[in-house]
């Protein structure tokens, strides 16, 4: 168990599916051979089948009683699809430009479709994807090499690539599908949370990219934290199926507002949602209600007083108060092993600077984390 959790709140209610925080990462960390159909982070259209097609009915994570459920490897080219390029040189011939391959499923294969009917009670929101650095990870227990380790400094989940295999076991107990195998090199590898970007006070490259200000990113157990306040403090940001067992540190705020419905002549159904309760309650549980009401009390309130920390929270007027990143706890970290501390290149995500040290599970944090 680490001593402390990094963890990151996505607010549902900004994303615009613009796939910024997709193209970073795979800019930044999977474009080598072997990772071409690899997105660590992506955004998927819900309802959908989502990538790779049909995660969530894939099985992994633990059951009940706390033993790891069967779960199944994702086909390469039936659920995640063969990448493809286009025949660009066609153009300058005037030629149809088509794809070198003929695709048969990938990454936002079926955006914005949602489900309904137009314009009654059609509806779809996005959800970014990436490892949720689980606090119980259902990989780490189902890999028999010892190759899948959670840091103890600050709980992200990584890879050791020296005992990696390849047997692939943890892409089947995670039930988010967020590990990958590269054939290339016969080792599964996955999102590391940018923790070299993270230990020199920069957020993720998902995160620094957002357009919608829709992630926040700190410590748990740092009180002043955005995402202390979202998770434990107001309890207004949920994890993702935590029906799978594994504690997952990714956190959403769920869609809070949706049109009215239609009725067949056209006229409005009052008091409808047209997002379907029992959607929400299979991705965010029971909680989502309760959350969905907090923040709508908040928006009267605001209304009223002009005041409402949470929608301070949420709204995020600077940029560089999304991130507690703590820098001067990594640098001290690695004096006490005897290595160099290299300055952070941007001073302005070392808002936790001063972050005491304590372990998040000591708290009353609420939500699983005890």
């Amino acid at each position: 168990m680490s001593k402390r959790q990094l963890a990151m709140v996505m607010d549902l209610n900004k994303c615009i599916g613009c796939q910024t925080c997709t193209v970073a990462c795979k800019t930044q960390w999977t474009n080598r051979n072997g990772r071409e159909y690899m997105y660590w982070n992506n955004v998927e259209t819900y309802p959908g089948k989502g990538y790779p097609k049909n995660w969530m009915e894939l099985g992994g994570g633990f059951d009940a009683s706390g033993d790891i459920k069967a779960g199944t490897i994702p086909n390469l080219e039936a659920d995640y699809g063969v990448p493809w390029d286009y025949n660009y040189e066609s153009l300058a011939l005037g030629e149809t430009m088509l794809p070198n391959v003929e695709p048969t499923w990938g990454p936002n294969w079926d955006e914005d479709v949602g489900t309904g009917s137009f314009p009654n009670d059609n509806y779809f929101f996005y959800i970014p994807r990436i490892c949720n650095h689980c606090t119980n990870p259902s990989c780490l227990s189902a890999c028999p090499r010892d190759a899948i380790f959670k840091r103890d400094q600050d709980g992200v989940v990584l890879v050791d690539l020296d005992r990696c295999q390849g047997y692939r076991f943890c892409i089947a107990g995670c039930p988010y599908k967020k590990i990958y195998f590269n054939p290339k090199i016969s080792k599964s590898e996955k999102c590391i949370l940018c923790f070299p970007r993270i230990e020199k006070g920069l957020p993720p490259a998902c995160a620094q990219q957002c357009v919608g200000r829709i992630r926040f990113v700190g410590f748990l157990d740092d009180e002043d934290s955005q995402v202390h306040k979202l998770v434990n403090k107001y309890k207004v940001a949920l994890p993702l199926r935590a029906d799978y067992g594994t504690q997952p540190n990714v956190y959403y705020i769920p869609p809070t507002e949706a049109p009215v419905k239609f009725d067949a002549e056209g006229k409005i159904i009052e008091g409808s949602n047209r997002i379907p309760a029992e959607e929400l309650e299979k991705l965010f549980g029971s909680e989502v209600h309760t959350v969905i009401k907090t923040i709508k009390s908040e928006i009267a309130k605001r209304k009223v007083t002009g005041k409402s920390e949470i929608l301070d929270l949420l709204i995020a007027y600077q940029h560089s108060e999304m991130f507690r990143l703590d820098n001067n706890y990594y640098n001290n970290i690695a004096k006490s092993k005897g290595l160099n501390a290299v300055a952070p290149v941007d001073q302005r995500y070392l808002k936790g600077l001063n972050t005491k040290t304590v372990s998040h599970f000591s708290l009353n944090a609420g939500g699983g984390h005890h």
